[in-house]
């Protein structure tokens, strides 16, 4: 099973942004479609993005379309987030993901593995 790593949360305004990481283990990065979700305290873990096992094809939640961008370097077995015109309510522990397929990523069914998180608070 891959392990995954993330980085690159911390603190930032409103309006700013982030660049988040994720880093895998092995040999075998580029079988695996690739997501991210996010959990604020009380809340459901949310699906935000996804992309194909090579990068040719991205899918967005609606609250990240058009502000976060997911991309993936698997020369260096990392994935990206990044976030743009952040906003108070993008505040959570972001995860990355990984699943045989794109179709497993949204519903998080069949996850292969998961990472430990990264918090991201904005501030107002």
């Amino acid at each position: 099973q891959v392990q995954l790593v993330e980085s690159g949360g911390g603190l930032v305004q409103a309006g700013g942004s982030l660049r988040l990481s994720c880093a895998a283990s092995g040999r075998t990065f580029s079988t695996y479609a690739m997501g991210w979700f996010r959990q604020a305290p009380g809340k459901e873990r949310e699906w935000i993005a996804a992309i194909t096992r090579t990068g040719g094809s991205t899918y967005y939640a609606d609250s990240a379309k058009g502000r976060f961008t997911i991309s993936r370097d698997n020369a260096k077995n990392t994935v990206y987030l990044q976030m743009n015109s952040l906003k108070p309510g993008d505040t959570a522990v972001y995860y990355c993901a990984a699943g045989p397929d794109i179709s497993s990523i949204a519903p998080m069914r069949l996850i292969t593995s998961w990472g430990q998180g990264t918090q991201v608070t904005v501030s107002s």
